[in-house]
């Protein structure tokens, strides 16, 4: 039995700023991870061949490096041997017919390559770029604090003040309209709606989702601001640096640890206990689980109330998501010499194209075109794959979690998701790129696929192989994450906090949800 002032279970990116900025401020902490590394959906590792370094699930870093964590380690990170890399092209897009975009980290290029596109395109962009940004303070507030803290009050407050009632209902209103509304409303090129339609994805919702159009926003303001900034030698450096944070400030770190129970005393947390029945105390516990996890498995019933325990139950995941990594023996050659550039690339037919595949996914099938997400971390870091070689990561977001067929009805799903299945459904991705990149299949050393079900295997955070740890739906989003009976990050037991990503501010590699931890924690 163990004392520790903090004891965090998971270590995934929200694990790892609180535990670094709890350190830093003098607590004793303990980090217990199930897995056998540390980082959650962060890992690097050599899956495919000796020397190329795949980030196996998550794989970009826009949304640290503009929150609130990195803000406050970013001196500490770097002095511990962190080097983010970046490109000027995050993002760029494919069609069918070979017409491509792509977006710059420049907003006077974008308006440029936009009007070249369609005349009036660029100029509506900037003018969208511009009102998002005179805007964005309330936005920003919204993410980066507590929903119902009165610095987010404040912030609504403001804005009510200086627009008047009538326009901010408007400008609210204009926020929960679906993605391809704000598309259809800015842009008339096919194109440039293609370029920004598959971000959506990322989400964790589609693109005619009610709140989509304020996310879209978002995601096009924070790449063309921050680009995609990535870590030289793999995300592994970042869980690196923050691990020697907390070491070098005495934490600790187990691997292979389940937590099997929350320990409750006179509904004050008490500490945890681990598979093996070994016992670790702290004062506070800290809890990087799903709702369902931790209402209905770590915490016994009697310190749940009826309310919360409903709220975890109800609790919805998304679609699934499939990992396709590949060694490469050359990079990409796209006929667009700045795709070579971009970090990532979504090979799609459009806004339809990504509507039909989410409402496939969702009846359960496998997608007859589903958006392909191609991610080049070799394209600016070179340092991941032998000279002259490269990776690609691939990410398939429009899965069914309940795999029940397939819309092409070439592939015989009996069984789910099988390993003929997935292989199966690769070759189709396969044969979609190769397409576009001439002697793509030519160039391939070894493909190593990661199926829904083998996300959850990871890590059970990922429910059915939904990659955001639940649903972003607007009813579940904000105020409403991870249910109604909630005080920020806190639960009904005193000093037992709830982090990830099933926690506000949602899914993503930001971080956020463990530093709000934090700073709500008394004492």
């Amino acid at each position: 039995m163990k004392r520790f002032d903090s004891v965090i279970i998971g270590s995934g990116i929200n694990s790892l700023t609180a535990a670094a900025l709890l350190a830093k401020k003098g607590q004793k902490v303990l980090v217990l991870e199930r897995s056998a590394w540390i980082g959650g959906c962060i890992r690097t590792d050599e899956i495919t061949l000796t020397g190329f370094k795949h980030d196996v699930f998550s794989g970009w870093h826009p949304l640290f490096v503009t929150g609130p964590a990195y803000g406050e380690l970013k001196d500490d990170l770097h002095q511990n041997g962190l080097e983010y890399v970046n490109t000027d092209v995050p993002t760029g897009v494919i069609l069918p017919d070979q017409r491509s975009a792509v977006l710059y980290n420049n907003r006077q290029k974008n308006t440029e390559a936009f009007n070249r596109l369609m005349p009036g395109d660029g100029d509506r962009y900037q003018e969208a770029m511009k009102y998002f940004e005179a805007n964005s303070e309330m936005i920003f507030t919204m993410f980066g604090n507590e929903p119902m803290s009165w610095a987010a009050i404040q912030s609504v407050l403001r804005s009510l003040r200086s627009k008047g009632v009538a326009e901010f209902t408007r400008h609210v209103g204009s926020m929960v309209a679906p993605t391809r509304k704000w598309l259809d409303l800015h842009f008339q090129s096919d194109a440039i709606k293609a370029l920004f339609a598959p971000w959506i994805l990322h989400t964790g919702v589609g693109p005619d989702d009610a709140a989509g159009s304020i996310m879209a926003q978002l995601i096009v303001f924070t790449l063309e601001a921050a680009s995609m900034p990535i870590p030289k030698g793999g995300g592994t450096e970042l869980v690196k640096a923050i691990m020697k944070v907390v070491i070098d400030n005495g934490g600790e770190f187990i691997t292979n640890a389940q937590v099997e129970q929350i320990l409750v005393e006179n509904g004050r947390v008490k500490g945890v206990q681990t598979q093996d029945k070994s016992e670790y105390l702290a004062q506070y516990v800290l809890a990087n689980v799903t709702p369902q996890q931790l209402y209905e498995k770590l915490l016994a019933p009697e310190w749940v109330p009826q309310q919360v325990r409903k709220d975890a139950r109800n609790y919805q995941y998304g679609r699934a998501d499939m990992q396709i990594h590949y060694a490469l023996d050359r990079p990409l050659d796209w006929k667009d010499e700045e795709l070579k550039r971009a970090a990532i690339i979504h090979l799609t037919s459009g806004v339809n194209g990504v509507s039909q595949s989410v409402t496939e996914a969702v009846n359960g099938l496998l997608p007859r075109e589903g958006t392909i997400v191609l991610g080049q971390h070799t394209a600016y870091d070179p340092s991941r794959a032998p000279e002259g070689k490269h990776t690609l990561w691939i990410q398939l977001q429009e899965m069914p979690r309940n795999l029940a067929g397939d819309a092409l009805g070439e592939i015989d799903t009996t069984g789910g998701y099988t390993d003929q299945v997935v292989q199966a459904y690769a070759d189709r991705i396969e044969e979609r790129i190769s397409r576009h990149v001439p002697q793509f299949k030519e160039s391939i050393l070894k493909r190593v696929v990661i199926s829904p079900v083998e996300l959850e295997r990871y890590n059970p955070n990922l429910v059915g192989g939904d990659p955001y740890s639940g649903s972003s739906s607007v009813d579940q989003f904000l105020f409403f994450r991870p249910g109604t009976g909630y005080k920020r990050h806190e639960t009904p037991i005193r000093n037992l906090y709830h982090i990830g990503a099933s926690t506000h501010p949602g899914a993503g590699l930001g971080g956020t949800s463990g530093y709000l931890a934090v700073k709500a924690m008394k004492g």
